[in-house]
């Protein structure tokens, strides 16, 4: 029997990676229990909020971001099945249906006060236009 990283294409490591150290980062550090279920990205929508209601700056939370944006991909990845996709640096999700959806551009949206990891799941598992 193989996992599901072991079937996977080699453009999911990284995100699949950086979404695993989130959840064990949150984990640890915020208390914060991350099952990837659409529903927990209520929960993640909400501390990326509290992030920049402390106006934490950008710098300090790219990396954190970045991890939450492939927690959402994931979480997108495996509701429907899609892969991750690269090219030059940057890391896409694509649906079976062939739309794109960007989860580590909607968490740096999120926390601009423009975007959310919940709503981008929402859109990408039921049939809605890509962002």
């Amino acid at each position: 029997m193989t996992t599901q990283q072991e079937t996977r294409p080699p453009a999911a490591a990284k995100p699949v990676r950086w979404a695993a150290d989130a959840v064990a980062t949150m984990r640890e550090g915020a208390r914060l229990r991350l099952d990837y279920s659409a529903q927990s990205l209520w929960r993640v929508d909400r501390m990326i909020e509290g992030l920049r209601e402390e106006r934490t700056p950008y710098a300090a939370v790219e990396n954190t971001l970045r991890g939450l944006g492939a927690y959402a991909g994931e979480v997108i990845a495996r509701q429907t099945g899609a892969e991750w996709w690269t090219s030059g640096g940057d890391f896409w999700i694509r649906t079976p249906d062939g739309r794109l959806w960007d989860p580590i551009d909607e968490a740096r949206r999120c926390f601009a006060g423009d975007g959310s990891l919940r709503l981008l799941c929402r859109d990408a598992t039921h049939g809605e236009s890509g962002r």
